[in-house]
């Protein structure tokens, strides 16, 4: 079966683990990082997760999983150390049409959760349909490794100068082009920044800035 990859909002969505051991832990703390609103159900948790849920970024209910507890939710994920339980958990999610992941158990899942490098705002996913979690994680170490520390931050300069490109650039050929240009070159947050020289001389060769305003 093919899969569809896609970066999903889930900021403020109701998400629910079932589970708050070693299994759920690292999904417990992708979803928030994602600023999902959190409830996990569980009658023992880890102390991180008891952490989070005693600072408020997550609601514990400490207790077993029970038919219901997936009302309302946006996403789920059944990942506790019982086969039979996250299948239970499962079953509900399917029949509500909710979107649910039982943790190493790939026939039971609508979503994998991917080995994921992330630079700031740049975030390159992998996955392996679950065939092999393990390589998927090797891989991520071989693109972290090359990856430069500072990508994260060139992005976010590349991503205003992108913005001051198109509040100027009409839609079209040129801009596309430019644009994939500027994305090659190094970008700095300084009004004399090449990249964005460049941007502005391009701008004004086309007519879309005065002359004066190349030099601002």
């Amino acid at each position: 079966m093919s899969l569809f990859p896609i970066f999903l909002k889930l900021a403020a969505r109701p998400c629910v683990v079932i589970g708050a051991g070693n299994i759920a832990e690292s999904k417990i703390e992708s979803l928030l990082t994602a600023e999902a609103s959190v409830t996990v159900i569980a009658p023992d948790a880890l102390p991180r997760v008891q952490a989070w849920a005693a600072s408020g970024e997550l609601t514990w209910k400490q207790r077993e999983y029970r038919v219901g507890d997936l009302a309302g939710a946006f996403l789920v994920v059944a990942a506790t150390a019982t086969a039979a339980v996250n299948r239970a958990v499962y079953t509900e999610a399917t029949a509500a049409n909710i979107l649910c992941n039982a943790v190493d158990d790939p026939p039971f899942c609508d979503y994998y959760f991917p080995s994921v490098v992330r630079r700031g705002e740049l975030q390159i996913a992998i996955s392996t349909a679950g065939e092999s979690p393990a390589l998927a994680q090797r891989l991520r170490k071989e693109i972290n490794a090359q990856l430069p520390l500072d990508t994260g931050e060139w992005l976010m300069e590349l991503g205003r100068l992108r913005r001051e490109v198109t509040a100027v650039e009409p839609v079209g050929e040129d801009r596309k082009l430019l644009l994939h240009q500027l994305a090659q070159r190094e970008v700095c947050g300084f009004a004399e920044c090449p990249s964005r020289l460049r941007a502005r001389q391009h701008a004004q060769e086309h007519g879309f800035l005065p002359a004066a305003e190349i030099a601002q």
